[in-house]
């Protein structure tokens, strides 16, 4: 999953930055990169360390926090792993998300029920039970 925002998005607003927090294949990455707004980080996890993506991310005006794989020669030294820390939230949200079976299925044919839905869930998740 890529998560990209700066770190004063709260998870609780999943409904709105629903279309930002997709799940995408590391080859689809730079794609997506393209189709994103402008934001001053852009957080993921080891399966998008690539140079060339970096590269990208830093000519779109955003700093990549993506941690180096463990073969990498270049160290960590310019990661902040506090910020890096916002990730885990994301993907705990898409984990409570996937407790909705109409979510986790996609069981709706039409985008805008199944983001109705997804609202609707947030909704839940959001309020204290």
């Amino acid at each position: 999953a890529a998560w990209i925002g700066d770190p004063l998005h709260s998870p609780r607003s999943c409904a709105t930055y629903w279309p930002i927090l997709i799940e995408t294949a590391p080859k689809e990455a730079p794609e997506l990169v393209t189709k994103l707004p402008l934001a001053d980080y852009m957080i993921a996890d080891k399966g998008y360390d690539s140079e060339p993506l970096r590269i990208q991310i830093r000519e779109q005006g955003s700093q990549p926090m993506i941690p180096r794989k463990q073969n990498s020669t270049v160290g960590n030294d310019d990661m902040d792993w506090g910020l890096y820390k916002y990730r885990h939230l994301v993907e705990n949200l898409f984990a409570r998300l996937k407790h909705f079976r109409a979510i986790a299925t996609r069981y709706d044919k039409l985008k805008r029920n199944f983001e109705s839905t997804i609202a609707l869930a947030c909704a839940f998740i959001w309020l204290p039970m």
